[in-house]
């Protein structure tokens, strides 16, 4: 799946993405970028709102699902089910979500998972950043459902 034909998908079928600016830089099984610009994301204080770079970061984890779902040929849904965000700096610019891959033995327990009872969990981590510098962390329980 390329950049562009994921950044079709999610502002087809998921509007707030659209809404948001986001921009998919990369998207492969070694991991998926999406940037966000500032201008549509700022809150009061001239920051990106701590809602929106949530969304962008569960945004990147379930595109790094989703792809890696496609990569593998399944037709699997995805949703998330838990996250946690940590902020360690105000988001003072456009940013970006890196969505990290799995490790190979977690993405194996996945992908058994899905074989024997068609639905796996999986924990994907994401690093938001601003100029290179990580800003924040967010931490993702993803459930994939159906076709394995």
């Amino acid at each position: 799946m390329t950049a562009q034909a994921l950044q079709d998908y999610l502002h087809a079928h998921i509007p707030i993405s659209a809404a948001m600016g986001t921009r998919v830089m990369e998207a492969g099984t070694e991991g998926v970028i999406i940037q966000a610009p500032l201008e549509p994301n700022i809150n009061h204080r001239a920051t990106a709102f701590g809602g929106s770079v949530s969304a962008v970061a569960i945004l990147a984890g379930w595109a790094m699902v989703h792809t890696l779902l496609r990569h593998a040929g399944s037709d699997a849904r995805t949703v998330i089910q838990r996250s946690g965000v940590y902020f360690h700096l105000p988001v003072k610019e456009d940013f970006e979500a890196r969505a990290l891959p799995p490790t190979p033995a977690e993405w194996g327990r996945f992908v058994e998972a899905m074989e024997r009872w068609s639905k796996g969990r999986l924990h994907i981590r994401v690093e938001v950043a601003c100029r290179g510098q990580v800003v924040g962390i967010m931490d993702g329980e993803y459930v994939a459902t159906g076709a394995g």
